[in-house]
């Protein structure tokens, strides 16, 4: 099992945070190449305006592709399996390493915008369906603790392009192709190691009726003596579905019986994503610069913040033991409080000398709050509040609304810091306060319950008390 999820992370959730985390190290070396290849080009010199609306365009096509590869994530999970989607996407990855990678020796930028389309279509499948087959493989008693492997490799993904974007390694002006072009390492490896696992057992049995692969799948994960509890749980689940087909992400809103398991799993992720988490990488330069630290540091510091992210998604394999709900509450409510204290202590930044730190303190106990919360559990409860034919099209839903929601707080946030300036955390505790009081109200516990059990808790809710 645990295998098995190191083998589906490193080409899925890995890639996202990685292709997050490495674009910010060769910025200025891209705006040379802008300004080098235009010039050469058309023989006068790139227009600052258009330089930034390029440099726009190559920073935020991932989100554009990253809402494609959710578009389609779920009906490739359908058509080719979970193992066999995950295998086609690295395909995409491969391709969009090359085309980032020759960009600068043929001085073709728009190879480089290609490439990051194409990587953010790998992005978005790998979030979409990384969960969706861990979810599906893990047994009942150990299904939290195995899907926090998502979190685990997004957040893996995100300190390794951090420490890899350093100057000393591939962040430097000769080797930023080479940085960008990267993400084939991760892609060749899950091609060499993902094959010798089987295919998840749900989708075998109750999208194909194949009965005896699902049996052999099980063995393999659970073992040849603890497979037939779980092996009933799917048999179950598989009868009281009656045969019914994978449904399309439009029939889930008409559906009524998975009406508040959508309403969740929505709000859950715009929460994730308008949580302030990117407020708080805005303001950490700004924090750490008034705390002391010289510029040329702020990016070993940086990684400090990058290093909190990992440990919390490691610590929160607990989640096994203490409970979905009580994590994802706790989470929100923690943002919360460190957004108060953040606000106050800009505002009285310059008064006394060791307010800076309790800024810089803030920055760090909000990471892990965030981790140990929204950025650990979100996923986990996406997998776990659907039955077998409604769970591609919720992580298909899922995946868009995190995506346009990630393109509009890069479209909005910087509108947001210049008019508010530190109040804009204001807005983030609101926003915190607001999903922590619904997932409180709304939310059963899921731990150690099958699926049909947790659709049974929220039978009352979609039907009315007397259902």
């Amino acid at each position: 099992l645990f295998l098995a999820v190191c083998a589906v992370g490193i080409g899925g959730t890995f890639q996202y945070g990685y292709n997050v985390s490495i674009i910010n190290a060769p910025t200025q070396h891209i705006h040379k190449f802008l300004n080098v290849t235009w010039s050469s080009r058309y023989h006068k010199e790139l227009n600052p305006d258009l330089l930034t609306f390029l440099w726009s365009v190559i920073a935020s096509i991932f989100s554009l592709g990253g809402l494609c590869g959710a578009l389609i994530g779920g009906s490739m999970a359908i058509r080719l399996g979970r193992k066999g989607a995950l295998l086609m996407n690295n395909v995409i990855a491969i391709l969009a390493s090359i085309l980032m990678g020759i960009s600068f020796p043929t001085g073709l930028f728009e190879l480089l915008i290609a490439g990051r389309f194409l990587i953010g279509i790998n992005s978005g499948v790998g979030l979409c369906v990384q969960p969706l087959y861990i979810g599906e493989f893990a047994p009942k008693h150990l299904r939290g603790g195995l899907a926090m492997g998502t979190s685990i490799f997004l957040t893996g993904g995100i300190l390794t392009g951090q420490i890899i974007g350093l100057r000393e390694l591939l962040g430097g002006e000769k080797h930023w192709p080479l940085l960008l072009s990267s993400s084939c390492v991760p892609a060749l490896a899950q091609l060499l190691f993902l094959p010798w696992f089987p295919e998840s057992p749900r989708y075998l049995l109750i999208d194909r009726g194949d009965e005896l692969s699902c049996a052999k799948a099980l063995k393999r994960f659970h073992g040849s003596s603890e497979y037939r509890r779980e092996m009933e749980d799917i048999q179950r689940e598989c009868f009281a579905l009656h045969g019914e087909k994978p449904k399309k992400p439009w029939q889930l809103f008409t559906d009524r019986g998975v009406r508040w398991q959508l309403i969740t799993v929505i709000v859950m992720t715009m929460g994730q994503q308008l949580s302030g988490i990117n407020a708080i990488y805005f303001y950490a330069t700004y924090v750490f610069e008034q705390a002391g630290i010289l510029a040329e540091k702020i990016p070993y510091v940086t990684l400090g913040t990058g290093v909190c992210e990992c440990l919390t998604a490691l610590s929160c394999v607990r989640s096994n033991y203490v409970g979905r709900r009580s994590l994802i509450i706790g989470g929100y409510l923690l943002m919360t409080l460190w957004c108060t204290v953040l606000t106050f202590s800009l505002t009285y930044q310059e008064l006394y000398s060791w307010v800076p730190y309790m800024s810089m303190t803030c920055v760090f106990a909000f990471i892990l709050s965030f981790g140990l919360g929204p950025g650990g559990i979100t996923n986990t409860l996406t997998a776990e509040l659907f039955v077998q034919s409604s769970r591609p099209a919720a992580y298909m839903i899922a995946g868009t609304v995190s995506w346009i929601s990630f393109f509009t707080v890069g479209m909005l946030f910087p509108f947001i810091v210049n008019g508010l300036k530190q109040y804009c955390f204001v807005v983030f505790l609101l926003e915190c306060f607001f999903v922590a009081a619904f997932i409180f109200l709304i939310i059963p516990e899921t731990k150690n319950k099958s699926f049909l059990e947790i659709k049974k808790e929220f039978h009352k809710l979609n039907f009315g008390r007397n259902a």
